[in-house]
C-alpha cells in the first residue's frame, strides 16, 4: 500500500462522515479527542477530521493539528486498512506540541487497530462455505 495521503484516504461528504457517526463499531476515547471508526469494507482506510473553533480557537493552531494528524496517520495507515475514522477534537488538543501529538497518537492508531474484530474476517469464509454445503 502506498503511504500517500490521496483523495480516495479521506472522508469527503457529510454522509461519509455522518455513517461513522451514527453507528461506529469501534471508539477509541483519549485525552482531548475522540476517534470513532468504521468499517469500511476497503483494502484502504480513510480519514475525517473534524476540529472546531469552540474546541481549538485559533485557525494556525487548528490547521496544525490537521496537520500533525494527517501525517501520523498517513504513517500507521498500514495498521488500519478497513476502517472509516473521524477523529473529534476536544478542548485542550491544541496545548499540546507536535512531538506529544505524534506520541499520543501512535497510541490511539495502536489501540484502534487492536479493536479490529480478527476472528470476524476469519469466520466469514467458513460461515459461506457451509451454507454451499
Amino acid at each position: 500500500m502506498s503511504r500517500d495521503f490521496s483523495r480516495e484516504k479521506r472522508l469527503l461528504t457529510p454522509r461519509q462522515f455522518k455513517t461513522v457517526f451514527d453507528s461506529p463499531t469501534g471508539k477509541v476515547p483519549g485525552r482531548n479527542v475522540l476517534l470513532l471508526a468504521r468499517d469500511n469494507d476497503l483494502d484502504h482506510p480513510r480519514l475525517g477530521l473534524v476540529i472546531g473553533k469552540k474546541s481549538v480557537k485559533l485557525s494556525v493552531e487548528r490547521n496544525r493539528l490537521k496537520r500533525q494528524i494527517r501525517e501520523s496517520f498517513r504513517l500507521n495507515q498500514d495498521s488500519l486498512v478497513g476502517w472509516d475514522i473521524v477523529i473529534v477534537a476536544r478542548k485542550g488538543l491544541g496545548d499540546l506540541d507536535n512531538s506529544e501529538l505524534a506520541l499520543q497518537f501512535g497510541k490511539l492508531w495502536k489501540r484502534l487497530a487492536r479493536n479490529r474484530p480478527r476472528l470476524h474476517t476469519q469466520a466469514e469464509p467458513e460461515v459461506a462455505d457451509s451454507r454451499h454445503a
